[in-house]
């Protein structure tokens, strides 16, 4: 469902650059009705298997077979394959923790509300902010348990696929702090993506 037409300050597109979704991101000034548990699924659906949902998991795993995070995976083409899966099993738990299964318990509204308006710090600072506040279902501001807890659980539970040497805490709490790193860096996208696509592409990315 959608709310009243947002002005073209803080406009979002349903894609950045046509092609990474920004199905949670809400236009400047538009209010919606509160989230279905069938919407916070279908969005945690398009964010673990939309057809862009490979880059990101084959950015990290490159990183880490270059810094050879995980010995055990080993080098090669295999072993870039073992850091993907995995990294991509990590992603995905993640979505569904955090966007479906812990808001639903929860009641909390996993949508990015743009504020659109503002110097470039104060609107940075609510951006990364979104990690531990969110709307509840009822429009409240509220701590984001969905984010801390559910990307706190998806790290605890990929101990059960990972190799027995990446099972200590120090590891698991580096898989969470990583998960919550690229949602704040996604937030922070959300809201300076309008900014982007009216400077350098004058509002005219699709919307689909």
């Amino acid at each position: 469902m959608s709310g009243p037409v947002a002005s073209e300050e803080g406009q979002q597109t349903k894609r950045i650059l046509g092609i990474f979704p920004n199905f949670r991101a809400v236009s400047a000034n538009v209010h919606l009705p509160p989230q279905s548990v069938k919407e916070k699924f279908i969005t945690a659906t398009h964010d673990s298997f939309d057809y862009s949902s490979l880059f990101i998991p084959a950015f990290v795993a490159g990183i880490n077979q270059a810094t050879n995070s995980v010995p055990e995976f080993h080098q090669g083409a295999a072993g870039y394959g073992r850091y993907f899966w995995h990294t991509f099993v990590d992603q995905t738990s993640e979505n569904y923790l955090v966007e479906f299964i812990v808001p639903t318990i929860t009641r909390e509204d996993t949508r990015y509300y743009t504020l659109g308006s503002g110097g470039f710090i104060k609107r940075a600072e609510y951006s990364l902010s979104r990690v531990v506040i969110t709307r509840n279902d009822a429009g409240h501001n509220t701590f984001n348990i969905s984010e801390i807890v559910g990307a706190g659980a998806a790290a605890g539970i990929s101990n059960f696929y990972y190799p027995q040497s990446q099972r200590t805490f120090s590891n698991t709490a580096s898989r969470w702090g990583t998960s919550v790193g690229i949602d704040a860096g996604t937030f922070l996208l959300h809201e300076f993506w309008p900014d982007i696509n009216h400077k350098f592409f004058h509002g005219k990315q699709p919307s689909q």
